[in-house]
């Protein structure tokens, strides 16, 4: 993987480890499966109401998300 696959890499790690498709993430996100596989591959940049959905979805952080940290805990 190249450093744009890797870049948001926490956003398939957590769709995999709750078992779901890249086809339910995208029906949950209100994309096609194409733009949230282009999410995962870094091909495209996440848009921001798409992270917020994201992080609620899996109950973490944004900066997990993006990679900025290996920590998915919310700091309030």
């Amino acid at each position: 993987m190249d450093s744009e696959q890797l870049r948001y890499r926490h956003i398939r790690d957590l769709r995999e480890d709750a078992d779901m498709t890249q086809q339910k993430m995208a029906n949950i996100l209100g994309c096609t499966q194409v733009a949230y596989s282009n999410y995962e591959l870094g091909k495209r940049d996440i848009p921001t109401q798409t992270l917020i959905r994201l992080a609620d979805h899996f109950n973490c952080s944004i900066d997990y998300l993006l990679g900025r940290t290996d920590n998915p805990e919310i700091m309030r």
